[in-house]
């Protein structure tokens, strides 16, 4: 990947800045610490990977800002590509990916980042990861690798070989082989008990075919009493027929019965009404003459009625005008009783101005007095309009004073409260002290345990690893032994053949063949058993370290709070250190305070202020109670201005009185005289007249209209009979007709009722003939629901065994098909069990490492020679001989590692030994010969690199063996940027890429 342009917006420290790497080979990024150099090489990991140092993703962009863009544009396998990352404040990012064209940029960008990012890796074939371990040299990462530990070491290597896939892979393969383990063991659990069920299948067919028979034999018996039984149920149907119909013939003579002495009964009623009917019609002329003279009495009632009305209509008029002329005089003396009530009203006020001016004389005396109070008040409030400042600025002075003195006695307790707190804290000082060691032991002896605690942990870890050493030593030694027996059970056949040549064996070599296998099968078993008590003893050491490792974990569990409280204890003495002078300092100050008080000399000038102000005052002679009896004064003959308002009115209502009176007496003479003329000449007392007149001449009498009602009264039941003698006449050959009826009816009944008589008596003979079988059919049918029950039982049995028959053919079967089932896992199981091997520490892991290192240590060496003028020269050791004391030089067992000796021209000595500068050589070769591996093991090209490392450690001639490497090496690279802050460095390299930092973020400053 070669870079071609870069263009920031609101990346990090950078507002806008553009680079473009075009025409650069080897430059160098220089710059104040903390100007943006480490976060223009951040933004193209965060434009192409969305990587970079930032925790949070919106801590890259700008502060302040609300969207960052960077827009990326680089070279890789001859092809040019541009990438665009984007993302808002709180938002989500957006990616593009184009591709160059002829024409422009065309857009390969998926259907969301995820797909666009897999696009992005699978064109340029170069992942974060393998980017920052090989092109990209990062700050503080050059002697990572050689400061680790060798198995530590060993670990980085294969991550950053990306060989912790095969860690996967060999969990994965475990997981398999135990699953298809246990599989195979819960097949095997599976066929036997599949095997003692299938012993059932004989005894299963004898009880069916027994069953079976059994069941036919009822069947047989069950179908002949069926037939019984139908024959004895057509018999009891036949009874059940007839007697539902001797009851239907009963119910039919019953209602025939019923209908007889309802018609006699009917009869007899019409005859009771024709004999009624007749004595009606025998007083036919008696009924008529009543009825004649009940109509000439209602015609003269109705006459009567007439003049009722009309007498009633003149009445109702004669008293409507009544009222009207009523009306008419009362409003007339309303008007008069007003006018009278003005008269008195006019009366009583005269009266009451009489009285008012009589009181003139005393009312000029007290306007005297009033005048004089007046003149009294204002010179007071002359006087109190030039007091009332200084009665304010006297009291706002008294306030300010009492303030004061507040203030003052409220510091003097807070001083005693602070007094009192720090002598309390002066007093435990001592405790504190003992305190703080207390817990400084008690931590101490806490970090021992967690030393110890560690080294636990380790010989627990180490101790499983050996179990699971001894567990696959187990594994070997079961399946040797299960060959062994195998191959002896295979020897005790006289005819067998040789295991190894399978050539037919005589009984010398069969002899001997049978006992080294037996010696071999022995010895095999004793290392067997060694490895069992081997395991039980480390299973032992094991419980003993986890429950020591409780113990102590629970022991450890207040190491934080003692931390704390020794953090906090500490805190505490340290602010008792300054106490005594606290206390000497509240001392004074507290007793210059008492004194203050007690002598009354705080704020002295508003003291003499608030004197001067209480002289003047004095002198001003004013009082407040002398004003306010003076303005008393004033109210008390304030009643002269009413009175004086009062004789003025009374004078011009008196004139006013004098004008009116005469008035109303010519109204009150004039509404008398109107009153007298509309009660007799009035035109509505006219009409009265002639109203009383018509009563007279209609002649009505109401007397002789109530006899005359009363003689209607009791001539109307002359009408009533009239009417039922109408009906009765009506009412008599009907009823005769329906007499007549009823005897036909009644008649006809009474010859059915006969024939039903026959028909029951009938049929009472028919069932006294045929006998009731409905006890041999409920004895019947018990029989057949016992039988019945038995044959559900029989079948249901039946069913079970043919069920149960089904099950075992299933079985045997299934059997069979887990039989393949358990064959195949045994063989996926030790296919696995070889996967692990394969893919363990010790397998391909190991076999690449060994394959890469004689690589990386050529590399490596020509690096260094370059840098150190051939002075240092690097190998890789990968095993060595163990350091223990039962071992020899012939028989020592080889441990895994990974050393690193550095050799020099005064022999091989360890790395801590080196200087800085060659130190950081070292470091450099071996970096940079691990990023041009790892770039070929991704099958990229390493065309950029980028030295983000620090160059202080170096003096002079290291930092110019430095640059001669880098320059160097520029033939193998398209790119390289080297980024320092050390001014001299940068005059170096012909191209320089200057950041400064500035208010309006870095700024970039290209010079070639």
């Amino acid at each position: 990947m070669i870079p071609v342009q870069l263009i920031l917006k609101n990346f990090l420290s950078y507002r806008d800045a553009t680079l473009d790497f075009r025409g650069l080979h080897t430059a160098c990024i220089s710059g104040s610490n903390g100007a943006g150099k480490s976060s223009l090489l951040e933004a193209i990991t965060w434009a192409i990977w969305g990587e970079s140092r930032a925790t949070a993703e919106d801590d890259v962009i700008y502060s302040g800002a609300k969207e960052v863009r960077v827009d990326f544009t680089f070279q890789s396998n001859q092809q040019k590509y541009r990438v665009i990352r984007t993302r808002i404040r709180g938002g989500t990012s957006v990616l593009e990916f184009q591709i160059e064209i002829p024409s422009g940029f065309r857009s390969l960008t998926g259907k969301g980042v995820r797909a666009t990012q897999d696009l992005i890796l699978e064109h340029i074939k170069l992942d974060y990861d393998t980017f920052i371990n090989s092109a990209y040299l990062r700050q503080g990462r050059a002697d990572e690798f050689m400061l680790k530990r060798p198995t530590e070491r060993k670990e980085i290597l294969a991550e950053l070989l990306k060989l912790n896939q095969y860690d996967d892979l060999e969990e994965r393969a475990k997981e398999s082989s135990r699953q298809f383990k246990a599989r195979a063991v819960e097949l095997e659990r599976s066929l036997e008990s599949i095997k003692i069920q299938l012993q059932q299948r004989e005894t299963t067919e004898a009880q069916r075919v027994e069953l079976e028979a059994e069941l036919n034999q009822l069947q047989q018996v069950q179908a002949f009493d069926n037939i019984q039984l139908q024959s004895l149920q057509v018999v009891q149907h036949q009874r059940q027929n007839w007697e539902q119909q001797l009851s239907f013939v009963k119910q039919q003579y019953q209602n025939l019965t019923q209908d007889c002495d309802r018609l006699q009964q009917e009869q007899s009623a019409i005859n009771s009404q024709l004999s009624d009917l007749e004595k009606i019609l025998r007083q036919e002329a008696e009924i008529k003459a009543g009825y004649a003279q009940y109509q000439s009495l209602q015609s003269q009632e109705e006459a009567f009625a007439a003049k009722f009305e009309e007498y009633t209509r003149a009445g109702q008029t004669r008293q409507q005008k009544q009222q009207q002329l009523t009306k008419q005089i009362h409003e007339i003396e309303r008007q008069l009783q007003q006018a009278q009530a003005q008269i008195e009203a006019l009366q009583q006020q005269e009266r009451d101005i009489q009285q008012t001016l009589t009181k003139s004389g005393e009312v000029e005396a007290a306007l005297s007095q009033l005048t004089a109070a007046r003149h009294h008040v204002a010179r007071l409030d002359q006087l109190q309009m030039q007091v009332t400042p200084l009665l304010q600025q006297r009291a706002t002075l008294q306030s300010q004073l009492d303030r004061t003195h507040a203030g003052l006695v409220a510091r003097l307790e807070q001083l005693q409260s602070t007094e009192n707190q720090l002598q309390r804290q002066h007093r435990r000082q001592p405790q504190l002290q003992q305190a703080v060691m207390d817990v400084a032991i008690q931590i101490e002896e806490l970090e021992k345990k967690r030393v110890y605690l560690q080294r636990v942990q380790e010989k627990g870890q180490e101790r499983r690893h050996f179990i699971e050493r001894l567990q696959a030593h187990q594994r070997d030694y079961e399946k040797l032994l299960g060959e062994l027996e195998q191959k002896l059970q295979m020897l005790q056949n006289p005819e067998a053949l040789c295991p190894l040549c399978e050539r037919p064996l005589d009984e010398h070599h069969w002899s001997r063949v049978v006992e080294k296998t037996q010696a071999e099968l022995e010895d095999t078993q004793g290392q067997f058993w060694v490895v069992r008590e081997q395991m039980a003893v480390s299973d032992r050491e094991i419980q003993v370290l986890r429950q020591e490792y409780r113990e102590i974990s629970q022991q450890l569990a207040g190491y934080d709070g003692l931390r704390e409280q020794r953090g906090q204890l500490a805190a505490q003495l340290e602010a008792t250190t300054d106490v005594q002078q606290q206390l000497q300092q509240i001392a004074a100050e507290k007793q210059h305070l008492e004194r203050s008080l007690q002598a009354g000399d705080y704020a002295p000038d508003k003291q003499a202020e608030l004197r001067q102000l209480d002289q003047y005052l004095q002198q001003a002679n004013y009082n407040e109670q002398d004003h306010a009896l003076a303005r008393s004064e004033v109210e008390r003959w304030r009643w002269a201005e009413i009175k004086q308002g009062q004789i003025k009115d009374a004078n011009k209502r008196q004139a006013q009185l004098l004008a009116r009176k005469p008035e109303l007496q010519s109204q009150i003479a004039q509404l008398q005289a109107k009153i007298q003329q509309d009660q007799t000449d009035s035109e509505c007392a006219k009409q009265i007249a002639a109203l009383e007149r018509h009563i007279t001449e209609i002649g009505y009498s109401s007397e002789q209209h109530n006899n005359l009602r009363m003689a209607v009264r009791q001539a109307q039941s002359w009408h009533l009979r009239y009417q039922q003698l109408l009906s009765a006449q009506q009412q008599y050959p009907q009823l005769q007709t329906r007499l007549q009826d009823l005897e036909d009816s009644r008649s006809a009944r009474v010859t059915e009722r006969q024939k039903l008589g026959g028909q029951i008596e009938s049929i009472i003979q028919q069932l006294q003939a045929t006998a009731n079988p409905s006890a041999q059919i409920q004895a019947l049918e018990q029989q057949l629901a016992i039988r019945r029950r038995q044959l559900d039982e029989q079948i249901a049995k039946l069913g079970r065994l043919e069920q149960l028959a089904h099950q075992l053919e299933t079985l045997q079967i299934q059997y069979e098909q887990q039989q393949q089932q358990l064959q195949s896992c045994k063989q996926e199981c030790r296919v696995y069990q070889e996967l692990v091997q394969a893919f363990g520490k010790n397998g391909i892991q190991a076999l690449m490492i060994e394959n890469v290192l004689p690589q990386l240590e050529a590399e490596t060496n020509q690096l260094l020679s370059r840098l150190s003028g051939n002075q240092f020269h690097v190998q890789f050791i990968t095993q060595k001989a163990g350091r223990s004391a039962k071992s020899t030089k012939k028989n020592a067992k080889l441990i895994d590692t990974l050393d690193i000796l550095i050799a020099d021209s005064r022999g091989t000595r360890s790395y801590e030994t080196y200087s800085g500068g060659e130190a950081f050589r070292i470091n450099f070769a071996i970096r940079l010969a691990l990023a041009k591996l790892l770039a070929q093991r991704a099958g990229a090209a390493l065309q950029l690199l980028i030295v983000d490392e620090g160059f202080g450690t170096q003096d002079a001639e290291g930092c110019d063996r430095l640059i001669a490497a880098i320059n160097a090496i520029a033939s193998d690279f398209a790119c390289i940027l080297t980024v320092t802050h050390m001014p001299h460095l940068k005059e170096a390299f012909q191209a320089r890429i200057e950041v400064n930092k500035t208010q309006q973020g870095s700024q970039l400053s290209l010079s070639i």
